[in-house]
């Protein structure tokens, strides 16, 4: 399922994924915060964990857990595809609120429910580790940046896996094709804003531009390449399920059978005669 959204958010909160009607399987609420200078946003939750990335500009963040002495940060990101993202993830019975610098602010927001005790993290660029994935292999086609907030190695309390990926012209991401029983959330943007990628979901094709949202359902798989001249960035977020954490314990990703054989001996790929 895919979900345009041409013109610029709107002060505030927009909702782009919700628990419920058509989008209740994605087992997550997910949509973005946009601050003008000097705006406040605040929620908070008895039920659900929740999660925001800071994708642009400057803010204040404080946050409480079960009604302890608040916590806050002024953090800041110049933009999202040259600087690596703080996010802050905070369990049930907690608050959170955020005051937007002289910038103004964009902050992309995730929840659901997790009725676990756990201490808020807020997790820095440093920690979000980058990696320059696919590199060395498959003739450097599907080489990208990929970032980790966190996963089950560093927040296994967690129902969420949530991190970033900056797909390089003309390459490669998601790649080889794989697949996994955990709902996924990606959102995109461009650099240049009028550039363009594609991804398949299954067995269907989607041209991707910016501010678009894609939704993964269970097993579905899904590559993507990101038109040459325009990087392209997306966030991810992946929904654990009961009984099936996303990661090595799970054996996921799974890739497609028929399609590992591309990380292996570059000789076999085939080259063109000049």
């Amino acid at each position: 399922m895919q979900f345009h959204h041409k013109t610029p958010f709107s002060r505030g909160y927009t909702p782009l994924v919700t628990r419920s009607g058509a989008t209740a399987d994605m087992l997550m609420d997910f949509g973005v915060i946009t601050l003008l200078p000097g705006d406040l946003w605040e929620r908070s939750s008895q039920t659900d964990e929740q999660c925001l990335l800071l994708a642009r500009g400057n803010i204040k963040i404080t946050w409480s857990v079960n009604g302890a002495e608040p916590e806050s940060k002024d953090i800041s990101r110049p933009d999202l595809f040259d600087y690596s993202p703080w996010c802050l993830s905070i369990p049930r019975e907690s608050k959170v609120s955020v005051t937007a610098g002289k910038d103004g602010a964009e902050l992309y927001y995730t929840a659901t429910d997790n009725p676990k005790r756990f201490g808020a993290k807020l997790f820095t660029p440093e920690e979000c580790r980058s990696e320059f994935r696919g590199e060395g292999t498959m003739k450097e086609t599907s080489t990208r940046i990929v970032r980790t907030c966190f996963d089950d190695t560093n927040r296994n309390e967690s129902n969420l896996v949530i991190g970033e990926v900056i797909g390089v012209p003309g390459k490669w991401s998601s790649y080889p094709p794989h697949h996994h029983p955990q709902p996924e959330i990606y959102h995109y943007r461009f650099k240049p804003e009028q550039g363009f990628g594609l991804t398949a979901i299954g067995e269907k094709a989607y041209i991707i531009r910016d501010k678009d949202t894609i939704l993964i359902r269970e097993g579905q798989v899904h590559p993507q390449v990101t038109a040459p001249g325009y990087a392209m960035w997306y966030l991810w977020v992946i929904r654990h399920i009961d009984g099936a954490h996303y990661g090595p314990a799970t054996n996921t990703p799974v890739f497609v059978e028929e399609h590992k054989w591309v990380m292996g001996d570059e000789t076999k790929i085939w080259n063109p005669q000049r």
